[in-house]
């Protein structure tokens, strides 16, 4: 990574070769196999099926700007060249909110005329959101959404209910793509956006029936991945009907290398989906140590027994 991000300085991942073209295994290192075999799934889809119809021939794309200070900002987003939105990961353990608001107050001044949104990964409390929420506010600062302020569902639909008089959006993440019933928020009315990953919900198509059966705008958004994993969401998102928020689809440019001589990087805001020719020589070049090789094939070999 060029900076850490999600506690993440090297990411992982697995890729093979299927009938239809390459794909990616690269569920986080801490999950369990359970959680890591849904990953393995939605991987071997995407290798030996074909796509879903695409109704776009590209995609929006936000950019990401990690956890960083304010000198930092205009470097972290530099590698995502020209972008229409940014998101700007908040509630990172260690800092305060006044970090919080100096990074997004910067990015402002920056990009004046770019949507912002911020993504807690469920590290505030109702109280702590709603504070940042009104500061920003305070400010004349809108936000384009407020993504997983806060864990829990009655949480998440307390602050909804609350943050609405302020025109504030709550999308929700790890409540979808980590919880029993990913549908579980759109029923309790919860959020007003769902951001949807492919990986950890099965697949492009188990991904698209969410989507359709929550009835909520999706944003497709990424989990650090290769450019070949970042095909797969650019998939999804080429598939969805209705598509009216930029994708978080961009991470690639958080990556010092890929595994491809033509990284999925937007161009101005924007990417193509498509099959991703992987670089033999790349492979080569950042392939794992044998130790590493040996723990992900084993981790392998378990998964593939679960599904």
């Amino acid at each position: 990574m060029r900076t850490k991000f999600r506690g993440v300085s090297v990411r992982e991942a697995l890729l093979f070769e299927g009938t239809e073209g390459w794909a990616e295994w690269s569920p986080f290192l801490e999950y369990e196999d359970g959680e890591a075999a849904v990953w393995l799934r939605a991987a071997l889809e995407f290798a030996n099926q074909p796509l879903p119809p695409m109704i776009r021939s590209r995609v929006g794309i936000n950019a990401t700007l990690p956890a960083v200070t304010p000198d930092a900002v205009a470097a972290a987003l530099a590698p995502f060249g020209e972008f229409r939105t940014v998101k700007i990961k908040v509630a990172e353990p260690g800092q305060k909110m006044a970090d919080d608001l100096a990074r997004i107050r910067k990015v402002r001044e920056l990009f004046p005329d770019s949507k912002i949104r911020l993504d807690a990964n469920g590290g505030y409390s109702v109280a702590g959101a709603m504070q940042l929420a009104y500061r920003l506010a305070h400010d004349g600062i809108t936000l384009d959404y407020f993504e997983q302020p806060v864990a829990a569902l009655s949480d998440l639909a307390e602050l909804r209910a609350k943050v609405a008089a302020k025109g504030v959006k709550v999308a929700a993440d790890e409540l979808v793509r980590k919880a029993e019933d990913p549908l579980a928020v759109a029923k309790a009315g919860a959020a007003d956006i769902l951001v949807i990953k492919a990986a950890p919900l099965g697949g492009v198509q188990a991904a698209l029936n969410i989507v359709i059966q929550a009835g909520l705008p999706a944003v497709v958004s990424s989990a650090l991945e290769t450019s070949v994993g970042i095909s797969m969401g650019l998939a999804l998102a080429a598939s969805i009907t209705e598509l009216e928020y930029d994708c978080g689809l961009g991470t690639v440019a958080l990556l010092t290398d890929d595994v491809t001589d033509s990284p999925l990087v937007p161009v101005c805001g924007w990417l193509e989906p498509g099959r991703v020719a992987v670089s033999a020589a790349k492979l080569d070049a950042l392939a794992a140590s044998p130790e590493r090789t040996e723990w992900w094939l084993q981790r392998l070999e378990r998964c593939l027994r679960l599904i």
